[in-house]
């Protein structure tokens, strides 16, 4: 199962992407949402190798995922690969500069099971594509028009 959506945020790319490397602001939304989020990794920087391990709550039962940073080419793309007993997926986040001031960024998130109960959990996320895409496609563009105000905060 695949989603994937585009937009255009006010910044140039490397403010963009500096922004998409405040890994703390992500796991504090997480927490904020209920999840338990831990970074089991020691590089001192943003890069390859990072890993975090996750537990939250989905469809009322627990999830434990671990999550690790497979590319980190900067200032173009960001991949992370998920995964967890049953399941596998990736989320990609690429930049492509429009102008000096403009920033193009596209968010993929794919999940494909490896069993049969992970397989019947995507079965029913597909039955509500639809909205969940609606969703997806909503709190991407929330967070892009969130960096565009930190940006012109602080610029």
């Amino acid at each position: 199962m695949k989603f994937s959506t585009n937009e255009d945020v006010e910044a140039p790319i490397d403010a963009v992407f500096e922004m998409l490397c405040d890994f703390e602001s992500f796991e504090r939304a997480a927490m904020r949402r209920g999840a338990e989020v831990q970074r089991v990794d020691q590089l001192v920087a943003p890069g390859v190798g990072m890993i975090w391990d996750a537990v939250f709550e989905l469809r009322g039962k627990r999830r434990e995922i671990q999550v690790e940073m497979v590319t980190f080419d900067h200032p173009n793309e960001i991949l992370l690969e998920t995964t967890s007993p049953g399941m596998i997926g990736s989320m990609s986040f690429d930049l492509m500069a429009l102008s000096r001031a403009r920033t193009r960024v596209k968010v993929e998130l794919e999940v494909k099971p490896l069993n049969l109960s992970a397989r019947l959990l995507v079965q029913s996320l597909k039955l509500a594509k639809s909205s969940l895409t609606k969703k997806y496609k909503l709190r991407i563009a929330e967070y892009a028009s969130g960096m565009q105000e930190r940006y012109s905060r602080s610029a």
